[in-house]
């Protein structure tokens, strides 16, 4: 599925099953949940913390969680994920080409 079928494909199901987009609003603070969700399990999985009783190690799915509600705001305030992704690309790519591969922090 690339970016734009995923975008139409959360618009189509909005349209069906969720009678209509939650407001921009309600979306930005269901992301900041969703990113909450995923930064638990994270540090359960890669941190010091450990899974508590009942607590699953779900990182997939807290992702595409995190996706849903992203392409939502997207769809909703019409911006364009893979013309907007692909500009990012170029962005870091002008800007940072040589700044990482010289940086002596990330050498092994």
């Amino acid at each position: 599925m690339t970016i734009k079928e995923a975008q139409q494909a959360v618009d189509q199901w909005i349209k069906e099953y969720g009678v209509r987009y939650f407001s921009e609003l309600t979306n930005m603070a269901v992301l900041t949940e969703e990113v909450g969700e995923l930064a638990r399990v994270i540090a359960r999985k890669y941190g010091d913390q450990s899974f508590k009783s009942g607590e699953k190690d779900n990182l997939g799915e807290e992702m595409a969680d995190v996706l849903w509600v992203l392409i939502c705001l997207a769809n909703q305030t019409g911006v364009d994920l893979t013309e907007e992704l692909e500009k990012s690309i170029e962005k870091k790519t002008k800007r940072d080409s040589l700044r990482h591969i010289a940086n002596p922090k990330l050498q092994a």
